[in-house]
């Protein structure tokens, strides 16, 4: 693996924990101090030039990756893809896209105003990828977005990152299952997200996946200040789809409800039923 991949995906882990201080202390609970296999990192963008997902996926074609499986969100307005390496201990990559013109043309002129503030230099480069927001954005527009779109508020408010890393629960010491990694990080004091269960996913569908509840960061918006939620962790234990080869793709119905773990309304109504 060249230096310049392990470099990346550094410097992208060190750009994540900084908004997801969780995250390293997910680390230490599971990881008692081992290293910690990432089984996916994923992505967010928009379906503008010069962002669209075809373009930020050029950047993992460079480094070695394919692209393998499509997916569509219908609900959400989204469409991703997912990207592997073939060395297998080098995270899959989860790249996904909203779907601008599905949307009220309130949420197009804010979403292109922000896009048109990016400059397509810096796109072209591998340090885009975890360069953050390029742009300024009212609270207010931020607010409007939140009522159309999550997806689009996250976005909106904290640009080109890893939207989460993901646990290989497979490569954990210690644990056999994922109802033992979830119960370890309850006893933690870490929030899951419950959307459509705490598990999503089963055996049958090869794939079982949970995630933490996103951390919460103050974002500096144009006019004010604003605590919001940012980045979460994630888990995924894989099975077999053949002797001794794992499912490697994703689940649409299970990655619809992880979407959810940065929702700021959910976030609004746990607090409400004294769950937070």
């Amino acid at each position: 693996m060249s230096h310049s991949v392990e470099q990346f995906f550094d410097n992208l882990w060190n750009d994540y924990i900084k908004l997801t201080p969780s995250a390293a202390k997910v680390h230490q609970v599971l990881g008692q101090g081992r290293s910690i296999i990432n089984d996916h990192v994923a992505f967010r963008t928009f379906n503008l030039a010069p962002v669209r997902l075809e373009t930020l996926a050029k950047h993992f074609e460079a480094m070695g990756y394919k692209a393998c499986g499509d997916y569509a969100f219908e609900a959400k307005k989204l469409v991703a893809k997912h990207f592997e390496h073939s060395d297998p201990t080098l995270p899959k990559i989860f790249i996904s896209e909203l779907l601008v013109e599905e949307f009220s043309p309130e949420l197009q002129r804010i979403v292109k105003s922000l896009v048109a503030q990016i400059d397509a230099a810096d796109v072209a480069k591998p340090e885009f990828l975890y360069s953050g927001a390029h742009w300024q954005i009212s609270s207010t527009d931020y607010e409007q977005l939140l009522e159309e779109s999550e997806y689009a508020a996250w976005m909106a408010a904290f640009g080109f990152r890893a939207n989460h890393f993901t646990v290989n629960v497979n490569e954990l010491p210690d644990y056999e299952s994922l109802e033992q990694v979830n119960e370890t990080l309850k006893q933690a004091g870490f929030r899951l997200n419950t959307s459509g269960g705490e598990i999503k996913g089963s055996r049958e569908v090869f794939l079982e996946q949970s995630s933490t509840m996103a951390d919460h960061t103050a974002v500096r918006f144009s006019d004010m200040e604003k605590v919001v939620p940012s980045c979460f962790y994630e888990f995924a234990k894989r099975y077999e789809v053949a002797p001794n080869q794992l499912y490697t793709g994703f689940v649409a119905a299970s990655a619809d409800k992880i979407f959810e773990s940065t929702n700021a309304r959910a976030d609004a109504s746990a607090e409400q039923d004294g769950s937070a």
